[in-house]
């Protein structure tokens, strides 16, 4: 028996004798889709505006139908309308019943029709995260070059990420979450790692070459599997452990043969690593509670509260030194509104760039954002390299392409764990 629902006044029974039942609507549907996106009774007057309404909300088609069809639902149509000219239409299935059939094939191809429009999407968010990373490691390094004071540079960096995220929140472009104490007290841990973490690589930055840093911060998963061990975070498999191995010899080899080597630039990169590690660590223990915030007002909260922190800490460590190490650097740039340009684009594309890669960690698997994460710091090193023509030696390159490769190791090992266990992982 075939019988279809498709129209209430269209019961339609269709006997052949020895075979199975089957519904028309199986005709037009792939077997590997376990739930159809049309219950019985959607074509009824009933429920046909508000099924057309959710369909052209969830694939962005002002009334939910594709102008090119995929070639599955070209050979649906096909086998409908075959079957139907050969019972010519002996229960009443007319032209007008056919043309809902064909537009409800239609509303399923949308899904196949809007994957390259989220891939495209993707594309851009990752490329906006790359190029906003490469212009605040340049001016942030030129503005350090000429005012060496990178606990200032640092706080004001939070300072506009606060201020941008004030008028998001104000402007209604952004919807603030709920403000409650709870909330600001399970943010108190994570926002102090990340102080740590953020001047800590701008000290680095300072003292060494911003293609080394990135080379010593790549060995972050390093940090993350240790931490993670001895807090009883994760547990992880032994192809794991294999993979950071190619991370610390290679950084090991980028630094012995660093031409720009200092101390503490190697040891502000090293801190840096420790500190957003352990903001991963606790973002996911005490925020467990506050899964509706998204990851930009999370980030944006974090900014606030480590401005807060970092900014006395500033004043103290060398506030004293700073209108004389400004006036240096007027005089040596010879215009102040460049050094005062430099200034804010470190701030801006400081902040820009982590508020992509929290947009882009919203939208993809914490393996893609690693990935992602992995190429960033090979194309901002390039970059630099390019733009400051720091010497590079061979074994110093050869050193920064294992540690890179060992990172894109770790990615892979980790994809076996589940999800969960590494959901909310972030490299900065």
């Amino acid at each position: 028996m075939l019988t279809s629902n498709l129209i209430p006044c269209s019961n339609v029974t269709l006997s052949k004798p020895k075979r199975h039942q089957y519904s028309i609507n199986a005709l037009h549907r792939p077997q590997s889709q376990g739930n159809s996106l049309f219950p019985r009774g959607l074509f009824d007057n009933k429920h046909k505006s508000l099924a057309i309404s959710n369909l052209s909300r969830i694939h962005g088609y002002p009334f939910g139908f594709s102008a090119k069809p995929s070639s599955q639902i070209h050979d649906t149509s096909g086998k409908i309308s075959s079957f139907a000219a050969r019972g010519g239409h002996p229960s009443g299935v007319d032209a007008n019943s056919r043309s809902w059939v064909a537009k409800a094939a239609d509303f399923e191809g949308e899904s196949e029709v809007s994957k390259p429009n989220k891939n495209l999407q993707l594309g851009i968010v990752f490329g906006m995260w790359y190029f906003q990373n490469i212009v605040f490691n340049i001016f942030n390094k030129k503005v350090l070059n000429l005012f060496p004071f990178p606990w200032l540079l640092a706080s004001f960096q939070l300072f506009v990420g606060s201020v941008w995220m004030f008028i998001l929140w104000s402007f209604k472009l952004q919807q603030c979450p709920k403000i409650s104490k709870p909330f600001i007290v399970a943010l108190l841990g994570p926002a102090l790692f990340h102080t740590i973490g953020h001047i800590s690589a701008c000290v680095s930055f300072s003292k060494v070459a911003v293609s080394f840093t990135h080379v010593i911060k790549s060995s972050e998963p390093v940090f993350s599997v240790i931490f993670s061990t001895i807090l009883g975070d994760n547990t992880y498999p032994l192809s794991v452990w294999l993979s950071i191995l190619p991370i610390v010899l290679g950084c090991s080899l980028a630094a012995v043969t660093e031409v720009s080597f200092n101390p503490q630039g190697l040891w502000g990169a090293l801190i840096s690593n420790v500190g957003f590690v352990l903001r991963n660590i606790y973002s996911k223990r005490s925020l467990e509670s506050f899964k509706e915030v998204n990851g930009l007002n999370l980030y944006g909260w974090i900014s606030i509260i480590s401005l807060l922190y970092l900014f006395p800490v500033a004043i103290f460590v060398e506030g004293a030194q700073w209108v004389e190490g400004y006036h240096r650097a007027i005089q040596a740039v010879g215009k102040p509104t460049t050094f005062y340009i430099w200034v804010m684009l470190s701030g801006v594309f400081y902040h820009l760039y982590n508020q992509s890669s929290y947009q882009a960690l919203d939208d993809i698997s914490p393996l893609t954002f690693s990935v992602g994460n992995t190429m960033k710091r090979v194309v901002v090193i390039v970059a630099t390299v390019l733009v400051f023509r720091n010497p590079v030696k061979p074994l110093n390159a050869l050193g920064s392409a294992i540690a890179i490769f060992g990172t894109f190791l770790y990615s892979q090992a980790t994809s076996k764990k589940s999800p969960k266990k590494i959901e909310g992982e972030k490299s900065s």
